[in-house]
């Protein structure tokens, strides 16, 4: 049964210019980003966090941003110092939705809405895939949160608790009462930067050591699975292979709804290997710097120069894959993180309002002949995705499973396998790359090996 995943590769199919073939073969380039100006067990919820800690009460709090001003306010949720990188987003809702989505790993998060957790927490209830309802992943992702006012009641029907005592069992300190108008105006004019929030004393700014970078630490590799894991859809058309940087719940729910049974793999898996045992292959979106992924990169780009199956990429697997044909990313100076930023279609001249979350971007101007920009960013114009001109190749920056967010791009699932169905269907000899019931029996059902930990951990 297993021989559907025997690691065979495919002889070239001459598929891209021989400039890419040369720089593919061999050890693996370095590339580099510039500075801008029956279903699924799901991924398991913890009983209870290792870095838990009760509910900080009455206690004073400090922001200390590196070089930078120091905002005093109340500490809720974990009674605990942490640093990070300081980002701010603009989303009105969807608070559990964005603190736990991996793209913010290692992140102070500075909400714009100057009161969140009104609506309280929701429980870990799975949907029909056993998927994460409310949430998307089953930890809180980011380093901290920053907030003008915490409501320490909530009103309800999903909830089960409150914001604070939800951060306090996952070791994530909450600084409430500081004037995030100030902070994000800090942000807007200096970028993002790194900050620290301390529980009780002020924090020295002077002590650097205490300000951890995550740019410098790989958080791929600490978010995404470290063993396969499938998600049965019933009835399933067809078997995707998806690379894991960091998936949202609900890009994987976006897939097994639309008839898609999924095997994830880890971030750094030579999917190209493996690449026809499957009718499409799709990169997830994940935190941090993407030349960080170096194997995913040059795995990605044996795939495309071996194989013609049907790839779809979001946001850092959008990145990855623009790196992959020889493009080059830049650093935004504060990102783009809302649930409201307009994006262009280039290719039909309609505006999509999407749900994103980024702090690199793909240079337009580097990407190879064979590729288009597919959409543009209207607030700052920078380039919100890509399409190859002749293959079923296309990826975007912008989430286009929204959660939290407006749906309007969420067709992009269907564009894509739609191409996985004509791809499938124009094959000479059908096969069956549905995963068997050895394949489904024997393979876990939740992401393997992650558990969040302070970055100070280990890079």
């Amino acid at each position: 049964m297993f021989s559907r995943l025997s690691a065979r590769l495919p002889k070239s199919a001459g598929l891209f210019a021989p400039d890419l073939s040369a720089r593919l073969s061999g050890q693996a380039p370095r590339y580099v980003s510039r500075l801008a100006a029956g279903g699924s067990n799901g991924r398991s919820m913890p009983d209870r966090m290792a870095r838990a800690t009760p509910a900080a009460a009455n206690v004073d709090a400090t922001l200390t941003i590196r070089d930078g001003p120091v905002f005093h306010g109340t500490a809720y949720g974990a009674n605990s110092n942490i640093s990070g990188e300081a980002v701010f987003t603009t989303s009105l809702v969807g608070y559990p939705e964005s603190m736990t989505d991996p793209s913010y790993r290692g992140q102070i998060l500075v909400f714009t809405q100057p009161l969140i957790g009104n609506y309280g927490v929701p429980s870990s209830e799975r949907d029909e895939f056993s998927l994460l309802k409310y949430f998307e992943s089953p930890h809180i992702q980011c380093a901290g949160v920053v907030v003008a006012d915490v409501a320490e009641k909530y009103s309800h029907w999903t909830a089960v608790e409150s914001l604070s005592t939800w951060c306090a069992r996952e070791g994530v300190p909450i600084i409430s009462g500081v004037d995030t108008r100030a902070i994000v105006t800090y942000l807007r004019e200096q970028g993002s930067s790194l900050a620290r929030i301390s529980i009780g004393d002020e924090y020295d700014a002077d002590e650097d050591e205490g300000f951890v970078d995550p740019g410098a630490i790989n958080l791929v590799k600490r978010v995404s699975t470290k063993a396969p894991f499938v998600v049965s859809a019933p009835n399933a058309s067809f078997h995707i292979a998806l690379l894991d940087c960091g998936v949202k719940e609900n890009i994987l729910r976006s897939l097994v709804s639309r008839g898609a049974a999924i095997t994830v793999f880890p971030y750094d898996y030579p999917i190209h290997k493996v690449a026809d045992n499957f009718d499409g292959v799709f990169i997830s979106n994940g935190p941090g710097d993407p030349t960080h992924c170096q194997e995913t990169v040059y795995n990605l780009g044996r795939l495309m120069e071996t194989s013609s199956v049907p790839i779809m990429g979001i946001c850092l697997g959008h990145q990855l894959l623009a790196l992959a044909v020889g493009a080059e990313t830049i650093k935004l100076k504060y990102g783009n993180r809302a649930h409201n930023i307009p994006a262009l279609d280039l290719t039909t001249g309609q505006c999509h309002i999407t749900s994103q979350n980024h702090g690199y971007a793909v240079d337009a101007g580097t990407l190879p002949s064979d590729f288009k920009e597919y959409f543009v960013n209207l607030n700052d114009g920078s380039n919100e995705g890509m399409l190859h001109k002749t293959r079923p190749i296309f990826s975007t920056q912008f989430h286009p499973e929204a959660k939290g967010g407006p749906m309007d791009s969420s067709f992009l699932f269907d564009k894509y396998l739609d191409s996985v169905k004509m791809f499938k269907d124009s094959a000479k000899v059908y096969r069956d790359n549905r995963p068997s019931q050895l394949m489904i029996d024997i393979l876990s059902k939740e992401r393997v090996g992650v558990e969040p930990s302070p970055l100070a951990n280990a890079a």
